[in-house]
Parts: C-alpha cells; sequence; structure tokens
C-alpha cells in the first residue's frame, strides 16, 4: 500500500483504522450537472468519499470523470470508477492522467456491464485490459512513474486504487482465490457486491482472513437497502450474481405496502451493525440507488456518524 502521503481522505480514514463509508452516484443522462451535484451534497457529510459511476450498465451517461470534477469543485471526494469494456490501454492511461490532474484521489478498476444490457447494443467492448490489468496499470504509472509502453511519466498520477468483489457469484470456490489475484495486482481496497447472503458473506471472509488477505487490503462491504418486495424479488430473480435470501423478500412482505421501504432500510441497518463486529471488514460500501437521501439516516443509525477527522 502508498504511503500516507496522499490526498485520499478514504485511504487515510482506513488505514487509521477507523470504518470507511462511500457511497455512489450514477451521473445523469444529460449535460446539466446539477442531478449529480444534488446527489452529492445530500450524502457528503455522512461518507468519506462517493463513487462515481462509468456508464452504469452500458447506458450511456455523463462520464465518470467529468461528473467526479464536478464534485471534487464542490469540495467533495470522488471516487473515480473506470471500465475497460469502452477504452483501449492509451485511453485508459489518458483518464487517469486527467483524473490525476484535477487530484481526484481514488479509482475503482472494473470490467464493466456487457454493452448488451445499455442502450448501444450494437457497441464493440473493447477489452484491450481486463480489470485485473487496468489495476496493474495504475500502480505501475504511479509507484514507477512509467507508461505501459516504457516511458517515464513527468509528473505521476497519486491514486488510491480499489477493484470490486462478488462473494457471490458462482462457482463459490474460485471467490477468494480471485480476491487473492486482486490484491496481487495491487488493489489496496475492495468494495463487494451488495450483501443480502450474511452467512455466505461471513464464510467468505473467513476464508479471505484465513488466507491472510485482509490485513493486505481493505475490504468494505456493499450495501443496497431494499425499497419494496418487488426489488427484492427483481433482484433475486433476475440480476446475475445477487443472492437474496427467501428470509429477506418474506420479512419485507410481511412488512405491508407502504412499510416496505422502511423495512428494507432496518435491514440495512442491522446487516451494517452485525458486520462491523466482524473481522476483515474495514468498511461499508452504500448503495442506495436513486435513493440518496436514505443515506444519512442509514450511516447514523448504524452507529457510523459522525465521520472522523484525519
Amino acid at each position: 500500500m502508498s504511503d500516507l502521503n496522499t490526498a485520499s481522505n478514504l485511504e487515510k480514514v482506513l488505514k487509521a483504522g477507523h470504518i470507511g463509508v462511500t457511497s455512489e452516484c450514477g451521473p445523469p443522462r444529460g449535460s446539466d450537472a446539477e442531478e449529480v451535484k444534488k446527489k452529492g451534497m445530500l450524502i457528503k457529510d455522512h461518507v468519506d468519499a462517493i463513487n462515481v459511476t462509468d456508464n452504469q450498465t452500458a447506458m450511456t451517461r455523463m462520464s465518470s470523470l467529468a461528473a467526479c470534477v464536478h464534485l471534487k469543485l464542490m469540495g467533495i471526494e470522488p471516487v473515480l470508477q473506470m471500465v475497460t469494456r469502452d477504452r483501449n490501454r492509451v485511453a485508459l492511461q489518458s483518464d487517469i492522467l486527467g483524473a490525476a490532474s484535477f487530484d481526484i484521489p481514488n479509482m475503482l478498476c472494473l470490467s464493466g456491464d456487457h454493452q448488451s444490457f445499455g442502450d448501444c447494443a450494437q457497441g464493440q467492448n473493447v477489452h484491450d485490459l481486463d480489470s485485473m490489468q487496468l489495476i496493474q496499470t495504475v500502480r505501475h504509472m504511479r509507484d514507477e512513474g512509467k507508461f505501459l509502453g516504457g516511458d517515464d511519466i513527468k509528473s505521476p498520477p497519486k491514486i488510491f486504487v480499489g477493484a470490486a468483489a462478488n462473494p457471490f457469484a458462482d462457482p463459490f470456490e474460485i471467490r477468494v482465490p480471485r480476491l487473492a489475484k486482486k490484491i496481487a495486482c495491487g488493489a489496496e481496497f475492495i468494495q463487494t457486491q451488495c450483501i443480502y447472503n450474511i452467512d455466505k458473506f461471513k464464510e467468505w471472509i473467513r476464508r479471505a482472513a484465513d488466507r491472510g488477505l485482509t490485513e493486505k487490503t481493505f475490504i468494505m462491504a456493499g450495501m443496497t437497502p431494499m425499497k419494496s418486495v418487488g426489488m427484492a424479488k427483481y433482484m433475486k430473480n433476475r440480476v446475475p450474481g445477487m443472492d437474496v435470501p427467501d428470509e429477506i423478500i418474506a420479512r419485507l412482505a410481511g412488512a405491508g405496502k407502504g412499510k416496505q421501504a422502511q423495512e428494507g432500510i432496518d435491514i440495512c441497518v442491522e446487516h451494517i451493525q452485525e458486520l462491523k463486529e466482524i473481522k476483515g471488514v474495514s468498511g461499508f460500501h452504500i448503495m442506495a440507488i436513486e435513493w440518496e437521501e436514505k443515506v444519512p439516516e442509514i450511516v447514523e443509525r448504524a452507529g457510523l456518524y459522525p465521520r472522523p477527522e484525519v
């Protein structure tokens, strides 16, 4: 991991031993930045940094880099999400330098959803590099001060490098070895897929701890509050790699109409309170999709507020 001579507040919080908290917002499907600014203002005081998604579900949106700049200019620390789906290694390195020029201090390296999910199904996947090679690229640029082609970088980027992990995708047996590969490539923090199956997540992080992986990276558990039983069923049956136990669906259904959203928040808070006591959990990534106004309530009720000053 890099030293603490860094602009990343998130890195400082995690390395100081505090429970880190991040959230995220999706850029708008237009050029007006007010939407992303409003989302940022709703959650900025309750998190250490805010992820900005990169054309999530392969839908064309304002670029993650531009939206990160808007947040940065407001005094909000962003986490730049970057997918390998849309750019070759020249463009990836170029955008990394562009982010560094605005002092965007964090980056999450991803493959990206297949373009068939989005609004340009005929678009071509690039994947010149995969997500693990992107992690290696950022670390090479930062730590070695060199481009992939071998030339020196005059002002290397200072970026805290993250990756994603899904503890629930099949086959389960390769989930921890895959995490180990990302850490070996240089991932300094990990944000996981949304967690609903608590027992399976505990088994995953136990296996990670047994391999010493939780000592080598900061694992931030992904949390998405359910708005309704319909959302829970959709995520269970239609979203690949998602594990939503039947008891979660039954609990939401039992709450009755008009009360399911609050029940979803209650479940999210309970899960955070349970997992923050688990060895190896360094923080939480709260993905309240188009429900950003609920993030402060979740953070406060889970005992994660106020955020530490570092």
